[in-house]
């Protein structure tokens, strides 16, 4: 209006856009991208990729790290669960260089059967970790090595060593199967959305494996970290470690008696198992009901046989959370000669 003050109109607020490309993430299932250019090379340069390698990515998103691997590697196989990021990795590439050089699987990973590939590179969500960690060491052929970002504690969990406050049943059964070392530490605004928590990339390399029982050392291990800071003696003392062993020791006796029962029992799978023996030490009370005797004093023939295994092995007094890898599979193999089993 002529003569009149101008009307200053409110400037609007910049959109916040946690997308890119004009797909929105999900913090629920895990979806947080690298956008800083510089970490995703430095990635890619430690992975140590060859010309010729075969390269999975495990949750590409939008692709920022699958163009580096493409540009590094022989092919990118990569594994997306989100139908919107398959989109976008197909528009993106599409009419490129890259693009006969990219496979793209849409389903989840941990369902899906993994083809051959040299080396894993990814950005996990990080929900997944542990069971595809496992699946990945599990996968056979061997791969050459996997460089994953994982949530800054699991990966310390996967790297510490004995006496260490992370160390647990996690560290030994990674640490069985393969060398794990550290990479590089991630902050957290390195990602849209940021996350709650900082990362760490780590470098696991398949190794040859100390040859167990694979239940019997899941048994094992699970009793072992029942309470990983209390010695050994006294966890094999309990109640409930006694009476699991004991009625597994009766039933194998049983079954090596009786061929009929051992077929029947192979056809049910019903050995005793001990996937309830979860507790950590840190978790756990303080209060252990222990076995001390029958009300005469006496102890049992069994726990004896149980802790005559410790003493003359020198375990007795030791702690799970101070044992090396190697020390686990000795007890293992001194119990199960002694007729004590685990699954």
């Amino acid at each position: 209006m002529a003569g009149g003050k101008a009307r200053k109109e409110k400037a609007k607020p910049a959109a916040q856009t946690p997308y890119q490309g004009g797909i929105s993430f999900h913090k629920s299932k895990g979806q947080h991208i690298l956008k800083n250019p510089l970490l995703v090379d430095s990635i890619v340069q430690k992975s140590g990729i060859k010309a010729t390698d075969v390269i999975l990515e495990v949750g590409p998103g939008t692709g920022n790290l699958t163009k580096k691997l493409l540009e590094a590697g022989k092919k990118v196989i990569a594994v997306e669960i989100d139908a919107r990021m398959v989109l976008e990795l197909q528009r993106r590439f599409q009419g490129t260089p890259h693009s006969n050089r990219l496979q793209i699987i849409q389903g989840d990973v941990l369902k899906t059967e993994l083809p051959y590939f040299d080396i894993c590179v990814a950005n996990i969500p990080y929900q997944i970790s542990s069971p595809l960690t496992f699946k990945l060491l599990h996968h056979k052929p061997a791969f050459r090595c996997a460089i994953i970002m994982f949530q800054k504690e699991f990966a310390m969990r996967l790297i510490a060593q004995p006496g260490d406050k992370l160390y647990c049943r996690l560290t030994v059964n990674t640490q069985r199967l393969a060398q794990v070392s550290h990479l590089l530490k991630v902050g957290r605004n390195n990602f849209r959305p940021p996350p709650k928590v900082d990362s760490s990339v780590v470098r696991i390399e398949p190794r040859k494996q100390f040859e167990v029982n694979e239940k019997e050392w899941d048994g094992f291990l699970r009793i072992c970290f029942n309470r990983k800071n209390k010695t050994l003696g006294s966890i094999f003392r309990q109640k409930k470690v006694l009476s699991l062993l004991e009625k597994n020791y009766k039933t194998l006796q049983a079954l090596n008696l009786d061929p009929a029962l051992q077929g029947a029992m192979e056809e049910t799978n019903n050995v005793m198992d001990f996937e309830d023996m979860e507790m950590d030490d840190d978790e756990a009370d303080d209060e252990m009901e222990v076995e001390d005797g029958n009300a005469e004093g006496e102890t049992s023939e069994f726990k004896e046989k149980v802790l005559r295994v410790l003493k003359d092995n020198d375990f007795e007094n030791e702690r799970s959370s101070k044992l090396k890898l190697r020390e686990f599979v000795t007890l293992l193999s001194e119990f199960c000669k002694a007729g004590i089993h685990f699954s």
